[in-house]
């Protein structure tokens, strides 16, 4: 698909614009401005109220003043770099004109004495006097029609004067061509938005400060037009997934009965939702492309269990894959008593697998006689064969990426797959990093959970703590002590968290303190944690490697120490770790005082709520999108106008709106469609002008 010819003016060289230079067209990069259409979309982030005054008299100093006056005596400077005034007089008031390091005879022939000019500049006042140094503008009086009364204030760079933007700016709207409309024209016509081009010009020429806000309908517009390509590139993608075909799995539900038979407790009706959802996708044509959200605790386990047992009832497998071993371990540990109600063959491989042990596995994977595989990113290699291989469900997302799943993807013939997370992502992000793929959301939380208890606590109530810990202990309780990340450095982390293993030791007791942490061997680690998990040790001392996962029902305390140096997101999956039997959980926050204004918020937020969907929202709010979730691995796009965090509603419509063009018109060959081609060239939407022209 090649460019269309009514953007070319916008594609040529930055050089072509009047006032750029080779030397500018440089400079402009580092804005990412390399050709006409950028600076289309560097709008104003500010502007300059330029409207004439008939004097200084009674303006709120300092401010910027446009007003004509009479131009007074020049008085040059006595010495060496001193101030170059000039006297000047409006309708009411006399003041005085400042410049420095600046050339007499260039003064006298720019201001005149005797003469008229209209001056625009910023006015301060010193000594009680009134004084403009280095006006912005000075102007005839018949040329000040020319000002703008609101003057846009654009992004610089080292290099780029504000006066350089703005004519380039200008040069390049002359350039925006009337298009066709791609946007939804009910839609348009309900929000009020309007044409493209008029968008672009209006908010290059904001009338006053409201014209700078999100708000701003042109503003909306054009925001609406970066999510509405962003969805349309994620929903090609979608279309060309689903387009490839999929293996229809549909399930007897016998052994699904055996499982829930075997629950102590019957399903949420988010969990019985979620399986009805992947249920459907399984039995259909399609490949299924499905994200399982749910918070910490809230039964994802059971909801992917169900979904292998289905592909198993229809005669194929599945594989569970986690990103490390100890949660492909668990994994395993918590399947394996319902894989066994269901009569169910389920193993676990893992990179220990060595030898006739690992050939007796694969054997059998490959002969259909072990039903799921639980495993890290081991069953990706390439000895590796299953029988029918037709559904992988992939844990905690972030560490897997697109490439992964296409590799997985192609261990069998069109798998299915389902990744599930555990970190909350509010409904906006969501969309915005994994709108190619179809959502179920668990937001309840499974019977008999109770609420954790969250304290904050001052580190200088330390002893107390640990008498707490000693009590708990004594009663045969088990408390996971988390010590905080140094940045900087993992050897201090290492430091403080060895300090902490030996002071715990002295006050509760050799054997009863274990201790992971990031710099120890894999083996070590897990010998560590399984000691815990047997309860073999009471106290777990940690660095965050427990974030992710660990189940130990016992576990009823969590010591976070110097809290407000994790994020929020963090802070809830560390305390999601207890909670998890039948008592009452604790979690304590200890921090450093005085708190400053964010960690005090976030500390608050986690005391107050334990639904992660509400924590993660107030993240967002925040720390904004790119730190959430991390922009340089998320894969998040960067948008120039939109702003996800101000405009999630928007990236909504522009998901729905994006899948309902492509549902009527696959090609986009429509009037419509062929607009929004215009629109994915206009943005860069590479991959989707791939995925049509190979569509």
């Amino acid at each position: 698909m090649s460019r269309p010819e009514l953007l070319y003016p916008l594609y040529a060289g930055l050089e072509t614009l009047e006032g750029v230079g080779p030397k500018t067209a440089r400079a402009f990069e580092a804005l990412a401005v390399t050709r006409p259409k950028d600076l289309l979309f560097l709008l104003p982030y500010a502007g300059i109220d330029r409207r004439r005054r008939d004097t200084v008299q009674g303006a709120t100093l300092p401010t910027t003043v446009t007003v004509e006056v009479t131009i007074g005596a020049h008085s040059p400077p006595r010495r060496k770099g001193g101030p170059y005034r000039i006297a000047v007089q409006d309708s009411q008031l006399d003041w005085s004109v400042i410049y420095f390091h600046a050339k007499g005879d260039y003064l006298e022939r720019l201001l005149p004495p005797g003469q008229r000019r209209v001056l625009s500049g910023k006015v301060e006042s010193f000594d009680g006097v009134a004084q403009m140094v280095h006006p912005d503008h000075v102007l005839l009086p018949s040329e000040a029609g020319t000002l703008p009364s609101y003057e846009p204030v654009y992004p610089l760079t080292a290099g780029i004067s504000q006066k350089q933007v703005q004519k380039a700016a200008v040069a390049a709207l002359t350039r925006a061509p009337e298009l066709p409309e791609w946007i939804d024209p009910g839609l348009k016509a309900r929000e009020g938005w309007p044409d493209w081009r008029d968008a672009v010009l209006r908010a290059h020429a904001p009338n006053d400060a409201a014209a700078l806000a999100p708000s701003d309908l042109a503003r909306q517009r054009l925001a609406y037009d970066e999510f509405f390509a962003h969805q349309l590139t994620l929903s090609l993608a979608r279309q060309s997934m689903r387009r490839s075909r999929g293996i229809e799995s549909r399930g007897t539900g016998q052994l699904q009965n055996n499982v829930l038979k075997s629950l102590p407790y019957r399903p949420t009706s988010a969990q019985t939702r979620a399986i009805a959802e992947i249920a459907g996708d399984l039995a259909a044509p399609l490949r299924m492309n499905r994200l399982l959200q749910g918070d910490v605790g809230a039964g994802k386990t059971l909801v992917a269990l169900m979904a292998l047992v289905t592909v198993v009832e229809a005669g194929g497998q599945g594989v569970m894959m986690a990103p490390t071993e100890i949660l492909a371990r668990q994994h395993y540990e918590g399947l394996a008593p319902l894989a066994a109600a269901a009569g169910v063959r389920l193993e676990l491989l893992t990179g220990r697998d060595k030898g006739a042990d690992r050939a007796a596995k694969l054997k059998d994977l490959a002969d259909g006689r072990i039903h799921i595989l639980v495993g890290t990113h081991a069953v990706f290699q390439k000895d590796v064969h299953f029988q029918d291989l037709r559904l992988a469900v992939i844990d905690e997302q972030h560490r897997f990426g697109v490439a992964q799943r296409m590799e997985l993807g192609a261990k069998g013939q069109a798998v299915d797959v389902l990744v599930m997370t555990a970190t909350p992502i509010p409904r906006s992000l969501a969309l915005a990093t994994y709108g190619d793929m179809d959502v179920s959301v668990l937001d309840e939380k499974p019977a008999g959970r109770k609420p954790i208890r969250t304290a904050l606590i001052p580190a200088q109530r330390m002893e107390e703590v640990v008498g707490h810990l000693a009590r708990a202990v004594a009663e045969g309780r088990q408390a996971y002590w988390v010590c905080p990340l140094v940045e900087e450095s993992e050897v201090i982390d290492l430091t403080s968290a060895v300090e902490r293993f030996n002071t715990l030791r002295a006050a509760l007791g050799e054997g009863k303190v274990g201790l992971v942490h990031g710099q120890m061997p894999a083996a070590e680690k897990d010998a560590a944690m399984a000691r815990f998990v047997a309860g073999e040790t009471s106290v777990l001392v940690a660095t965050t490697v427990i974030e992710v996962g660990v189940n130990v029902p016992n576990a009823t305390i969590m010591v976070i120490e110097r809290a407000e140096t994790f994020g929020l997101a963090q802070l809830h999956q560390l305390r999601g770790r207890v909670g998890r039997g039948s008592a009452e959980s604790t979690c304590l926050l200890m921090y450093q005082p005085p708190l400053g204004e964010t960690a005090s918020r976030r500390l608050k937020t986690l005391r107050d709520t334990e639904d992660g969907f509400r924590i993660a929202e107030e993240d967002l709010a925040m720390r904004g999108a790119g730190d959430l979730i991390g922009t340089a691995q998320s894969g998040l796009p960067r948008f120039r106008i939109a702003n996800l965090e101000m405009q999630s509603a928007l990236m909504a419509t522009a998901q729905t709106d994006a899948r309902m063009l492509l549902t009527t018109d696959p090609t986009l060959e429509s009037p419509r469609g062929r607009a929004a081609r215009l629109l994915l060239w206009l943005l860069d939407q590479d991959r989707a002008i791939r995925l049509i022209s190979v569509g």
